[in-house]
């Protein structure tokens, strides 16, 4: 059974930056894709971004494009999503999650093998 723990939400003030790690706690034979989601209250969770097995490849939703960096270590057990220049929009509880992106429109995972407890970022204007 893999386990997915996040770290690094907090409060912050609307400018601001979070760092939210993911680690993974063991390897498997599977090239997941490695993916942060958010929840905010009344709201369903969302794909915000991710990143491919090789790190090669990196997906975003439209709304933190140019403002948020996820990123994946070599060896594979932790993920990182860098968020700059925060919103009060972007108060949520982040997930991070182990799938398989769809090849079409809506950008997400089809299949969500793992998912993490979740860590919640508050950005206060």
């Amino acid at each position: 059974q893999v386990q997915l723990v996040e770290s690094g939400g907090g409060l912050v003030q609307a400018g601001g930056s979070l760092r939210l790690s993911c680690v993974v706690s063991r390897r498997t034979s599977s090239t997941y894709t490695m993916g942060w989601f958010r929840q905010a209250p009344g709201k369903e969770r969302e794909f915000v971004a991710a990143v491919s097995w090789s790190g090669g490849s990196t997906w975003y939703t439209d709304s933190v494009k140019g403002r948020f960096t996820i990123s994946r270590d070599n060896a594979k057990t932790t993920v990182a999503l860098q968020m700059n220049s925060l919103k009060p929009e972007d108060t949520a509880v982040y997930y991070c999650a182990a799938g398989w992106m769809r090849s079409a429109q809506p950008m997400g995972f089809r299949r969500t093998d793992y998912w993490g407890q979740g860590t919640q970022v508050t950005v206060s204007s």
